[in-house]
Order: C-alpha cells, then sequence, then structure tokens
C-alpha cells in the first residue's frame, strides 16, 4: 500500500498552510516587543508561545531553577544566568518563557509543559515576580526613554530597570545616577528593588556597548552589572538573566575586548546556560511548525506519531537496513526507525546537517537560521503536494525549494554568499534548463518520477555547504542516505551522479568526493571550448580516427572517403570501401553514390563489383560532437598552467580527455555499423550490424568480415565441387584467371578473403580427379596436362592461357593419346552463373585410373649418363612466357631442386602510372612475391 504524503500525515502551522510570507524577523523576537505587546501573536499569547515550545532538557533545567529562585529557594539555584548559545541558537525564545511566567505567576500553571517544571523545581506554583526587561538593540542612550509620555527620561540602563520594577518612585531613586550617567552601587540598587520576587532579563548587550564606546558608558554598565548581579546574588527572590552577544563577525577588536570582560563577569558569578542540545532540535521544530493537539503530546513533551507517520518510519527504516553497507558508518542503521521517528516528517539527513556541517559556517544561526529555512520550505512544498504536484512521504534534503526566490534568499543569508546563485540556477533548479531538471526530463520514468538528478544534486549542495572551501565535501554513501526512500534503487544513485559530473558547470569531485563551488569547473571551461572548435579541424579529427579505427587487421584492402569511381581502382582484390561520415545511411544521396562507384570505373564499366564491400556511417552528428568534445579537452589541457588547475582538475582533465578518446573510437565503432554489397540479385544489400563495439571483436574489419563469412558473402576456402556445380555452360576450358576474376565479378559466387586460395582449389581438384590443369601448344594440345597428380600451388598459374577442364574432357583426352584435341571456339573470359539447379547439374567421380608413362625421350636404358644440373639464360618474349614454363618447366616440376631468377625491366613510350605500379605490386603479393621494385623518375 502507497505512503502517504507527509502533508496528509501532519498538519503546518496555519500560516504555512496558506503560504503567507514569511519574516526572519517572526524567529527573532524583541523582548521589548513582548513587553510592549508589540510582539507576533504566537509569543505574545503566553498559552499559544507554550504550546509550541518544546521544553529542552537544558530550558526545563533553567526555568525549574528560575522558579525555585523566586519561590526564595537558594539551594541549587543561581541568581545569575548567562545564556552561552551561538549567535541564533534560542537566547530570546528563553528569556521569553521566563518573561511569561514570571510575569503570569500562578495563572502559568495550567500552560502546556508548565506541570514538568513545577515538578522539577518541587515548587507547588509559578510565583508571582516584578519583571524589568533590557535590550540593547532598542535602547538609545542619547534619547532615552520617556520624558514627553508623563514619565521620567530615563537614559541608563539602571534608570530603565529601576522604573520599570517600581515606577516614578523607584526611579528617584537612581535620577542622580541616571542624570550623570554613573552606575549606582550595592546601596542605592537596594532602594530601587521591590521586596517581593523580580526578574531582570537583559538582551543584546554588545550592541549597546558597541554603540556607545565613546560616550565611556561601557565602564559604568559594566560596574552597574557587577554591582546588580552582587546585589542579586545576596537576595533571595531576585534574578538575573543575560545574553550579551551579539553575531561574533560584527565585532571589531575593541567589542572582543568588552565581550570577553563581560563574559567573565558572568561566568564568575553566575551561570552558564546552554539552551538546546543537539538532538532535541528537531523537536523544537516541530512544535514550531506543526499543529499538535495536546492530546498528541507525550509526557516527555515530544508529539505522539500517528498510525501512518509510524508505517512511513518503518518503511525507510527496512530499505536502510537493508542497504546499511552502502550508506555512512555514522548513521544508526539499527536504530533507523527511531531516527526516523524522531524527526518525522522531516528525513533525518535534513537536520542533522546542520548540525554536521553547517555550524560551521559564521553566518549560520542554528536554531532561528533552521526555522527560517524550514518554515518556508515546509511551506512550499506544502501548497506544492495539495496542488497535485510531488507526493513525498518525507521531506528529503533534495526536496528543498530552490525554484522559490524566498527560499535562496534565506539560504544565501545563512551561509553568508549571495554568489551561489548561479551555482544553483546554472546547475539544480531556478532556471528552465538547469541541469539536474533537464536530466530528469530525459531519464527513465523511474528516476524522473523520483526527481533524483535534482535531489542528488541538491542533496550536495547541502552537504558541501555550497563549496564555500574546499574541505566541504559531500560522500556517496551521504547521498544515498539523503534521497533514500523505500522504492529507490540504490544503483540509480551512481548513474545520476556520473549525469550530474559530466554535465554540472560548477559541481566538482575527487575521489567520488562531490562538492559545488563558486569556481566554474572543467565541464564549464569545456562546453566554452567546445563552442569556439571550428567545424574544418572536427571533419580532420572524425576523418583520422576513422582511419585509425579500420586501419586494424589485415586482409583486405581499405579505401577511405572516396567520392569518384577512378578514385577505386578495379582489381580483383577484396576491399574495404568506408565512405566519409557525411554520406551516411540517412543521407539520400548515399546510396546513389555507392550505386555509381559499384557499376562504374573511371569512365567504363566496372569489372570487379563484388570486390567491393561499403561500410557506411549512421549518424553524422554523433561523430562530429564527439570530435568536438575530444579537440575542446585538448585546447584545455595545453592551457592547464595558464588556467590554474588545482591538482583535482588536473587529475579529472587526464581522466576526461583519455575518455574522451575513448568515446570517439567507440563511436567510430558504433556509428559504422552500415555494411552494403553486391547480393546475388545483382542488387546492393543492406546488412544492419546492431550494437557493436570495440570489444566486441580485436578490430572493426574482423567483426565484419566475420559477419559476411557468417552469411557465405566472403570464403576462406572453395570446394573444388563449387567450380564444377557452378561451370559456365559455355566454356569448355575455363582459364584460371577467369576462375579468380568470377569471385569478384559475378554476386552469385562468394568474395575471396585471398585469391590465391583458388590455386588451393584447382590443386585438389586435380588430385581428385574432378578437373584437369592444363596449358596450350601452338598446335592445341593440352601442354603441359595434370590430372589426378599432386600439384602445389606454387605449380598454378592465375593467367589467361592456363585453363581448368572438366573431368569428362581429360578423360576423352588421355584416351585420345595421338593426334591434337582442338578446343571448342573461344568465347569471353568473363564467365555467367550457372543457374542449373543443384538436381541439374552432373556429379562426378574422381577416377584413379595410372597415367600412361612418357614415351618423349625414348627408351632408357640402365646405362644412361646423368648430368648433376642444367643451367639456361637468355631473353624470353613475354607472349611466349606459358609456352616456356610449358614446354621447359613442366617435365622437371614433379621433382625438387629447380630455382628460376627473372630479371624485368619495363620502359614504355608513356611512362609507368602511379596506378599501374601499386597494381603491379599488388600482383606481386597475390604471387606470394616480393613487391619490392626500383623505379626510375622521369628526366
Amino acid at each position: 500500500m502507497p505512503l502517504k504524503p507527509w502533508y496528509k500525515v501532519v498538519t503546518p502551522r496555519e500560516d504555512l498552510r496558506t503560504g503567507k510570507p514569511l519574516d526572519a524577523s517572526e524567529f527573532a523576537v524583541h523582548l521589548d516587543q513582548i513587553r510592549d505587546r508589540r510582539a507576533p501573536v504566537d509569543y505574545q499569547d503566553p498559552e499559544r508561545f507554550f504550546e509550541r515550545t518544546f521544553l529542552t532538557t537544558n530550558l526545563t533545567g533553567l526555568a525549574s531553577e528560575v522558579i525555585r529562585r523566586l519561590s526564595g529557594e537558594r539551594t541549587e539555584t543561581s541568581a545569575v544566568f548567562n545564556m552561552a548559545t551561538q549567535f541564533g541558537g534560542g537566547k530570546t525564545h528563553s528569556l521569553t518563557l521566563l518573561y511569561h511566567l514570571a510575569k503570569h505567576g500562578p495563572a502559568a500553571n495550567g500552560w502546556v509543559g508548565v506541570r514538568k517544571l513545577l515538578d522539577q523545581a518541587g515548587i507547588s506554583s509559578v510565583p508571582q515576580a516584578a519583571v524589568a526587561v533590557f535590550v540593547g538593540t532598542e535602547f538609545d542612550a542619547i534619547d532615552g526613554r520617556g520624558g514627553t509620555d508623563g514619565t521620567p527620561h530615563r537614559r541608563t540602563a539602571w534608570g530603565e530597570i529601576a522604573f520599570q520594577l517600581g515606577g516614578e518612585a523607584a526611579f528617584a531613586v537612581v535620577a542622580e545616577h541616571d542624570r550623570q550617567n554613573i552606575a549606582p552601587g550595592g546601596d542605592v540598587i537596594r532602594k530601587f528593588l521591590p521586596p517581593g520576587p523580580c526578574i531582570i532579563l537583559m538582551d543584546e548587550l554588545m550592541n549597546y556597548i558597541c554603540r556607545w564606546r565613546k560616550q565611556d558608558i561601557t565602564s559604568q554598565f559594566y560596574l552597574f552589572l557587577q554591582n546588580f548581579s552582587e546585589e542579586a546574588r545576596a537576595r533571595d527572590n531576585v534574578v538575573l538573566a543575560v545574553s550579551i552577544p551579539a553575531s561574533e563577525l560584527e565585532m571589531t577588536a575593541e567589542d572582543q575586548l568588552d565581550y570577553e570582560r563581560l563574559k567573565k563577569l558572568l561566568d564568575r558569578i553566575g551561570k552558564a546556560v546552554m539552551i538546546s542540545a543537539e538532538k532535541e532540535t528537531s523537536e523544537i521544530i516541530r512544535r514550531r511548525l506543526f499543529e499538535f493537539d495536546p492530546g498528541q503530546v507525550g509526557q516527555d513533551g515530544k508529539p505522539l506519531l500517528t498510525r501512518d507517520a509510524l508505517a512511513t518510519c518503518s518503511e525507510y527504516a527496512d530499505w536502510v537496513l537493508q542497504h546499511k553497507a552502502q550508506l555512512p558508518a555514522w548513521f544508526p542503521a539499527d536504530q533507523a526507525r527511531a531516527e526516523f521517528a524522531a524527526t518525522f516528517p522531516f528525513h533525518p539527513m535534513v537536520l542533522s546537517v546542520f548540525e554536521r556541517k553547517w555550524q560551521s559556517l559564521p553566518r549560520f544561526q542554528r536554531t532561528r537560521g533552521i526555522l527560517r529555512l524550514l518554515a518556508l520550505w515546509v511551506s512550499k512544498t506544502y501548497q506544492e503536494g495539495y496542488q497535485g504536484g510531488h507526493k513525498d512521504a518525507l521531506i528529503g534534503l533534495g526536496t528543498a525549494p530552490l525554484d522559490d526566490v524566498l527560499f535562496r534568499s534565506a539560504l544565501f543569508e545563512q551561509m553568508g554568499e549571495s554568489r551561489l546563485e548561479i551555482p544553483i540556477t546554472t546547475d539544480i533548479c531556478g532556471k528552465p534548463d538547469a541541469h539536474a531538471v533537464r536530466l530528469d526530463k530525459e531519464a527513465v520514468e523511474s528516476v524522473k518520477k523520483a526527481r533524483l538528478h535534482r535531489k542528488v544534486a541538491t542533496t550536495i549542495f547541502f552537504e558541501s555547504n555550497g563549496g564555500q572551501t574546499s574541505g566541504d565535501q559531500c560522500t556517496v554513501p551521504e547521498i544515498r542516505l539523503a534521497v533514500a526512500e523505500p522504492e529507490l534503487d540504490i544503483g540509480n544513485v551512481e548513474t545520476v551522479l556520473d549525469a550530474l559530473e559530466s554535465s554540472s558547470y560548477y559541481l566538482s569531485s575527487d575521489k567520488r568526493k562531490f562538492r559545488f563551488s563558486l569556481s566554474p569547473n572543467l565541464n564549464k571551461l569545456l562546453a566554452d571550448r567546445r563552442a569556439s572548435v571550428q567545424p574544418p579541424k572536427i571533419q580532420e579529427r572524425v576523418q583520422t580516427e576513422i582511419r585509425a579505427v579500420f586501419a586494424k587487421g589485415s586482409g583486405v584492402d581499405r579505401i577511405y572517403f572516396p567520392e569518384k569511381s577512378n578514385q577505386i581502382s578495379d582489381r580483383p582484390v577484396l576491399a574495404m570501401v568506408v565512405l566519409a561520415p557525411e554520406y551516411s545511411s540517412q543521407n539520400e544521396r548515399t546510396i546513389t553514390l555507392i550505386e555509381s562507384l559499384t557499376r562504374e570505373s573511371g569512365n567504363s564499366s566496372r569489372t570487379y563489383k563484388s570486390a567491393l564491400i561499403w561500410c557506411v556511417c549512421d549518424s553524422t552528428s554523433t561523430l562530429q560532437e564527439e570530435a568536438r568534445k575530444l579537440l575542446a579537452w585538448e585546447d584545455i589541457q595545453g592551457e592547464s598552467n595558464e588556467l590554474r588547475l588545482d591538482e583535482s582538475q588536473r587529475r579529472q582533465l587526464v581522466e576526461s580527455l583519455s575518455k574522451a578518446k575513448r568515446d570517439l573510437t567507440e563511436c567510430v565503432w558504433r556509428s559504422y555499423k552500415n555494411v552494403y554489397l553486391l547480393g546475388k540479385n545483382n542488387q546492393l544489400r543492406h546488412i544492419d550490424l546492431g550494437l557493436i563495439h570495440s570489444s566486441s571483436a580485436n578490430s572493426i574489419l574482423e567483426l565484419i568480415v566475420g559477419r559476411l563469412k557468417s552469411e557465405s558473402d566472403i570464403e576462406e576456402a572453395i570446394s573444388p565441387n563449387f567450380l564444377v556445380r557452378n561451370w559456365p555452360p559455355a566454356f569448355t576450358e575455363w582459364s584460371t584467371k577467369a576462375v579468380r576474376d568470377a569471385f569478384f565479378a559475378v554476386p552469385q559466387f562468394p568474395r575471396l578473403i585471398k585469391a590465391e586460395v583458388i590455386k588451393d582449389t584447382i590443386v585438389k581438384g586435380v588430385l581428385g580427379g574432378l578437373m584437369a590443369y592444363v596449358g596450350k601448344d601452338g598446335a592445341g594440345r593440352y601442354e603441359p596436362f595434370q590430372f589426378q597428380t599432386r600439384l602445389t600451388p606454387a605449380d598454378i598459374e592465375l593467367s589467361d592461357d592456363v585453363f581448368i577442364i572438366k573431368k569428362e574432357l581429360a578423360e576423352a583426352y588421355l584416351k585420345a593419346k595421338t593426334g591434337p584435341l582442338t578446343p571448342p571456339p573461344a568465347v569471353s573470359p568473363t564467365p555467367q552463373a550457372d543457374v542449373r539447379t543443384p538436381a541439374e547439374r552432373p556429379e562426378f567421380t574422381t577416377s584413379h585410373t595410372p597415367l600412361p608413362r612418357s614415351t618423349e625421350s625414348g627408351a632408357r636404358g640402365t646405362e644412361e649418363k646423368r648430368v648433376s644440373a642444367l643451367k639456361w639464360s637468355g631473353s624470353v618474349p613475354f607472349l611466349k612466357w606459358t609456352s616456356f614454363y610449358a614446354k621447359v618447366l613442366t617435365r622437371f616440376v614433379a621433382g625438387k631442386g629447380i630455382n628460376v631468377t627473372i630479371n624485368i625491366e619495363i620502359r614504355p613510350e608513356k611512362g609507368i602510372s602511379t596506378q599501374q605500379i601499386e597494381e603491379t605490386k599488388a600482383a606481386l603479393r597475390e604471387l606470394g612475391l616480393s613487391e619490392d621494385v626500383t623505379l626510375e623518375e622521369e628526366e
């Protein structure tokens, strides 16, 4: 069953529900305003004040001790109290509580919590007491008070206090001291003090002293405070409660001396009081911000949670226990249920971040500051919830309404740094295009619904104190705990962090510790550099990376970025043609270009159309953006000294640069997933390789070739039977060159990784009796004639003058031992595919009939004379090379020891072109020979 939203479980104060503008002064009330009945109703109405006040341990101790002292009990009581909490720590609130108790006396006995105070004090009723209030920020030593309203003119603290305690009669006692600005002694003080209980409440004394130091009021005020303290200590029912400081940030050196002087005085004769403890802050906040019926408050003053609230606490606690190992060690996971119950409806991390980290901020007001922020927080999220917004079960740290101007203003006031406006609105929220907001919109549904990017970014901001110092950092375990909720997939936190880290302009990290900063990070520098990278540099870098990726691997020629057919040589060699990125699979011109370059070679038709395998980019923009990013990182690296990067940023730069290089490489892999080649129907066929990456194979070339092998578009070896089955019907004799060419010219034939494998096929076919390997002499005889003999690939020549013939013709030739066998008329060397079905194609079996011995050398006697070697040198016309091999060398091929050395010198009248040189080298490679040639430049 879904958990109820927090705003349907607890009720905020009325002003927070209605969204009234909240002023900071509401949480910084003045005692003078209460005395003059000018304070807000929550402070002015004593019953309402006690309903919204949580009596902390220390506040309870202070109030009960004051009640005992005013009741005349001197045992274990002090007459002088020094409110020693930090700025904004609840001093004025404590003085207000004492004011209402003393002012109303027995009428306070029935107020919420007062019975607890009386029980601890051991007193049956609150005593009625005379009350005097002196607030340093209000009283002016020049104008003073009175004189124009029918009351005496008071110019000093002692004159004002005396008047408040005893009216004109009491003031008359110190009138001359007031006029001359001289502190009264103990004898005079005793005269204006009332005989019954009285309490003097003094607040913001440093403000008063600092303003009137030049009038020499400081020393006289110090003497008065000393004298009054001694007199209070001597009396049974007089109490002096003092709050000294203004903010320490606002003190000069002289202020600091006066502060220390007053503090030493009060510490010596009085008692220092810490109003609230850290663990009780949550109770103070809940009582101040939410409404609870008296029946909902336990005997300890803490609100009693409803069943729905307890269910929420249990669900969250179960999640924490399940992920205990991945959360901060300092969080008591085993007592998680109690921790969540103690802070409901707030997530524990909301309040603990102020205690753990914000107290170090110089301008932070501990209780007042938290109340101000959380009041705005509760008001904003309450209204958004009821207006159909988010239904969070708790008020989490990541839900802070940083997009609200009023909230940000209060936040900056506590942090002391308004420049944080830029990091917040740029990276978190406050602008429609803020990075966290944008990432949430683009995220998967579960992350989008949870607003996880914004929550994580907001958490980092609070946990790193806005990144105002390098030591303010937020750890991943802290983030996990802060955004914890029952349905959260904890793995999403890491994903979100990666996205924020790569997108944000003011978020930095060091060893997975994160913080926001006032200074732009490398992402901001990257964005600026990316905008300045010029398109020509991007295109050049993209092409360089494409070449680098496709350069790996061997066995296939590569041709890069052709746009004209004469840029692709027409050779019987398998070639991978890589189109430029702008010719993507989405571009309508791409297929037209491939069709044209496949079928044309310069001004003529292309013969070896099947030799071309086309690789086409899927997305041009992605490649360009990755290249742009890499170039930008390289620019930043080149300027790293001028940019004054810190050590963390330098490490990040190295990592980012390395990652950008990998990303560009991977982008080439992902982009070039489209392969085009001629299909068996002589039309272009498209193969989508799907999602490929660098770990898919040792090289992209290997991956593509492997895929084509699996679909029988490329073969590493050819069976002799394949040649027999696909023998061109028009051919009786099939030249070995035409056989090879068929695998690169005829779409019905598979492509060969190496053309030389045809030699292996012929060797196997000859030995198995499926075909014969023959040459032809001038008389039309087959010479040489190899059938059912053992040859090596080196014995096979791929030429227009050497042929293979079928088994039937070979056997017929053997039977006709005499006379020429006239072959059929010559036909085009380019074979046509055998369109017969497998059932229509004849099958042949190998015959192992022994070959007759040659008798051309005559009978050899037993006494035949032999020599150890035969050598010859001379010039052979190139038209007679095949005959030379057939007539001279073939008689010795069965044996070993033949060594042929050839010297070739070619000097055409028009010279030799670069293309002819490259084709010659390629042919030498096909024959397994060295491709080193000597070139002479034209004079």
